[in-house]
């Protein structure tokens, strides 16, 4: 039996079952194997193999790289040709864009990639089309758009998201605070800090079971599912933030587009015409935690041209050095700091020091 028919079986099987109590171990167990099967799709055994597909595998550029996922003919290409002036052939008719086309735009001083990633179609994280290439593409990128037609967007939002799932990307999700830790020797160790409404150490040592692992420590911090158990037990899921695009709001009503504004990480646009592109550039900026750090040479004004951009989540002062260049912590005695991080201006210090944004930054190296 193929890999394709196990996973049709098991999903077939979990529509079958009721969700009840009494059922959430042998559904919890089902979705162990699934994701092992799934895992096998994505890395075949016997490694080697085909690579990644001619026209997929672009170099990554700039401070942060944007995927732009949907089906054929939504609109991808449209929005890529006018947000960034690139021309990917743009048709009324479907899949016209057949490899990865990459594009740059600068906004407040940072150069975001842009991919038009071709359009999915339903199965892709089984293989079909060139689905897999095209997911494995969007793993990489730290935010994604997934492009929908304001026409029919639930029906498609659901299928890209699923299709998204079955390839470990978890979307404007957080990692699960879970511990685990696997040992030599011991049995399964499981604690909870927080009452939970699914997972049970006898459950937990299913799943492990599932993955024959018999010796590890397992400690819910919060109420969390057997999803995010496998999720942190496969090791290989990525959490990335996503915007979901509706594109040609000039064919709704004002009523409609009332309606659509309230749903969350949602930005109503026309691509054609160029509407709301400000509102979408904005929360694009939101949503990528991005920060500016303008440098300042000794005894000239500070460059408020070409800041350097990090993530939110990487701003100290040395992450800052070494963004600028590598061997600068060697030399390395202090930092002048300007800006809402420090209580004066200037203020001396250290490269533990975190930065926020639109600080003034001066390095002073030792002599």
């Amino acid at each position: 039996m193929s890999i394709l028919q196990k996973i049709q079986d098991i999903e077939n099987e979990m529509a079958r079952t009721q969700r009840n109590k009494a059922t959430a171990s042998h559904l919890g167990l089902l979705k162990a194997r699934l994701a092992k099967l799934r895992r096998e799709l994505i890395t075949p055994k016997g490694g080697g193999g085909g690579g990644t597909g001619e026209g997929f595998d672009v170099a990554k550029t700039g401070d942060a790289r944007i995927g732009f996922v949907g089906f054929p003919s939504v609109g991808k290409s449209t929005l890529l040709s006018n947000l960034a002036g690139v021309y990917s052939e743009v048709a009324s008719y479907e899949f016209t864009t057949l490899t990865t086309v990459p594009g740059v735009i600068k906004y407040k001083g940072a150069k975001i990639q842009l991919l038009d990633l071709p359009g999915i179609i339903e199965g892709a994280k089984d293989g079909k089309g060139r689905g897999k290439q095209v997911i494995a593409v969007a793993r990489t990128c730290s935010l994604i758009f997934i492009v929908l037609d304001v026409l029919k967007p639930l029906g498609d939002k659901r299928l890209i998201e699923k299709e998204l799932e079955g390839f470990g990307i978890r979307l404007n999700k957080q990692p699960p605070n879970i511990h685990y830790k696997m040992k030599e020797k011991g049995g399964i160790n499981f604690q909870a800090m927080v009452a939970q409404s699914e997972l049970d150490a006898e459950l937990t040592k299913k799943i492990l079971a599932e993955y024959r692992i018999h010796n590890a420590d397992v400690i819910l911090k919060e109420d969390c599912s057997s999803d995010d158990l496998i999720d942190v037990i496969e090791g290989n899921r990525v959490y990335v933030p996503c915007i979901y695009i509706l594109n040609k709001i000039d064919q709704i009503s004002i009523e409609e587009l009332d309606i659509i504004y309230k749903v969350p990480h949602c930005v109503p646009i026309s691509a054609h015409h160029k509407w709301n592109f400000d509102d979408l550039l904005e929360m694009m900026w939101e949503y990528l935690k991005l920060i500016r750090i303008y440098t300042k040479p000794k005894g000239q004004l500070p460059d408020y041209e070409a800041p350097v951009v990090l993530s939110s989540v990487n701003c100290k002062v040395e992450d800052f050095c070494n963004k600028l260049h590598r061997t600068l912590l060697k030399e390395f005695k202090h930092a002048l700091v300007w800006g809402s991080s420090v209580k004066y201006n200037p203020q001396s210090v250290g490269k533990d020091h975190v930065l926020n944004d639109e600080d003034v930054v001066q390095i002073v190296k030792r002599v």
